[in-house]
Formats: structure tokens, sequence, C-alpha cells
């Protein structure tokens, strides 16, 4: 089951804000509506929105009513700053935005066709999704032992993507060739992805998982009861790996204890010209924090942090699962350095 899809000018998704209580779909028709949805966190997950902002500038396109493409041309330019704006962490977003973008500026003396190119280039960054994330499992799978137990961190699964996940895909492939695994999901706080999402995915797939709390990490390292993690990512820069916060603490202690710390992501979360300094950590609401829903956990007034991500770095990272492969941390920095 794909997590987004389009449908004839309506772009569904499932409205991760209710899960695991409700299995809610909502249709958006307009970019101004997809904006919202990721702005909102009804989707989330880089490799996801950064397929839902493709969607946002086809439905403008699909929808339009320019007579000339130069006038779709700025409406589909508006479109993109809109998107632009609205979570300012993860790479996936910028990336398909400019991909879709550079598309669109290939086609000239054809309106339709312009129309076209925009809504197929989004239904094929869609598709690719799904197979990159099949790839990212199938070279995981290998770092995976049958009686592994596996700690993950926030939700890196078919949630998080169009389908079949990064993180969960390496989990699910390994399950899928019959290693017994079992995976201990921490609840990620404040937004509570690892409880409500990758719990959610993990029991509907069958696959054994223990739901623990945030602060359970090093207990449960220190018993001997994890043998590996493996964690998502939202922006791989040349000396880190921003992910949802508390990634940096459950790496530090993975390395505390001797267990790998793998990184499951495709290659279009890599921004290699930058470093860790250059990433902007989104801020977000202190109600995520003061609150559980609408009941109010805080005093009134207290003063409040809540970056949504934070970044590990490289030292505390075994190797990062792509679609092309498994890179060692020495044959990242490889990378790094041919690339800049």
């Amino acid at each position: 089951m794909r997590t987004i899809e389009w449908r004839s000018g309506v772009v569904v998704t499932l409205d991760q804000t209710v899960l695991p209580v409700e299995e809610k779909w909502i249709e958006m028709r307009s970019c101004r509506e997809v904006a919202s949805a990721i702005k909102e966190m009804k989707m989330r997950g880089a490799p996801l929105i950064g397929v839902a902002a493709a969607y946002g500038l086809a439905l403008t396109a699909y929808h339009s009513k320019a007579e000339t493409e130069e006038d779709l041309m700025q409406e589909l330019e508006k479109c993109a700053e809109t998107l632009r704006k609205t979570r300012p962490t993860a790479v996936n977003l910028f990336w398909a935005i400019d991909r879709v973008m550079n598309k669109a500026r290939t086609i000239q003396g054809n309106l339709e066709e312009l129309k076209k190119a925009v809504v197929s280039e989004a239904q094929a960054m869609a598709d690719e999704d799904v197979e990159t994330n099949r790839r990212i499992g199938k070279h995981g799978a290998k770092l995976l032992s049958n009686g592994d137990t596996v700690l993950t961190h926030c939700n890196a699964g078919s949630l998080a993507t169009v389908d079949y996940g990064t993180a969960l895909a390496v989990i699910r492939a390994a399950w899928e060739e019959g290693k017994r695994i079992k995976v201990i999901a921490d609840e990620t706080r404040p937004k509570l992805q690892g409880a409500r999402l990758t719990a959610y995915e993990l029991m509907h797939d069958g696959i054994p998982v223990t739901l623990i709390t945030d602060n359970m990490a090093g207990y449960v390292m220190s018993k001997g009861l994890v043998d590996k993690v493996i964690v998502g990512a939202d922006r791989i820069v040349r000396d880190g790996v921003a992910n949802k916060i508390g990634t940096y603490t459950v790496a530090v202690l993975a390395k505390e204890h001797g267990i790998p710390f793998y990184v499951a992501a495709p290659t279009s979360t890599f921004d290699l010209s930058k470093r860790s300094e250059d990433v902007i950590i989104e801020e977000r609401s202190p109600d995520e924090v003061t609150h559980f829903g609408s009941v109010r956990i805080a005093p009134e007034g207290v003063k409040v942090m809540n970056p949504a991500f934070d970044i590990t770095p490289l030292k505390y990272v075994d190797a990062i699962i792509c679609e092309k492969g498994v890179l060692t941390r020495k044959e990242f920095l490889r990378l790094v350095k041919e690339k800049v």
C-alpha cells in the first residue's frame, strides 16, 4: 500500500497525525493544501515530503488555467516557493522541487506538453522512490543476522516514504529473507513517531516489536538486548547525519556499548556540499512538548526548546546504506572527497 497516490488531479495520502487510532485518507487538490499537510506533519519523512512536493507542483500544472508557458512557469515558481518554506531541514524536499522545475524548464513551445511533463516527472519520482527503497532493503539486509534485535528511532518506514521505507526497508527485507529478527522501537518524543507509526507498521507486518521510552535506550543496550541500530536520515552532509531529535543520543550510546550504528537513506538525502553548521534545524511549536494532544503536562509559561532534528557526527556512524550499496564510514568520506 502506497502512502501517497496521484489520482487524476487529486493527491491522496494517509493522515499520519491520527494514526494509529484512525486510518484517515485526505485528498489534496492544490499546492497550498500539500504545503499545509507537510507543515502540519500529516505527511512526514524526508523521502515522502520530497515526492509530496513534486505532487504539489503537479497539481499546480494539472489545474492551471494559464494560457501561456510563461504564465504557467510563474505559477510553478510561486508554488515552489510556498513548498520550500514548509520544513527547512530535510534536503529531499528541495531536491524534488529542483528536479521538477528543471524538467519544466526543458519544455518549450507547447503548454500542454509542459503540464504533462510536470505531472509525469512527479509520478516517476514516486515510482523511483519505491524501487530505491527496495534496493536499500536488499543491501542492508546483509548486515543483519538471524536472531538479531534491532533498535530504531523515529519512523523510517513506509509512512516516511512512498512505500517500503528506509531503515524499516532493511528490517523488512531481512524478515522476508527468513531471518527471525526482533525490533525495539523507541517512542520518539515529542511527536511519538516510534510509538504511533513504527510500532503500527511492524505489528501490521507481523514483525516482533517492543516499544520503549526514549530514556530506556541506554538500559536495553547495557543489558545486551540490542545487536544493531538502524535509523533513517533527513539530510546527510559531509561530516554528519541530520535526523530526528534524539538520534545523536542513540548513536553515542551505541558507540559506548560497541553496537553497530547504521543509517539507511537514499542518495537524494545526500547534501555533500554542506557541513553540519550549514544545516538549518527546524524549531517547532512549544505545544508539542508542553502538551499531550490537548492536555497540558507542563506549567503554564515554562520556557521550551523543541528542535525537530539533531546532527550525529560521522565518527558514530559505522555505515550508510543507500540504493547503491553499503558505504562504510571510510568509503563515504572517500565519496565526499570525490564530490567536493
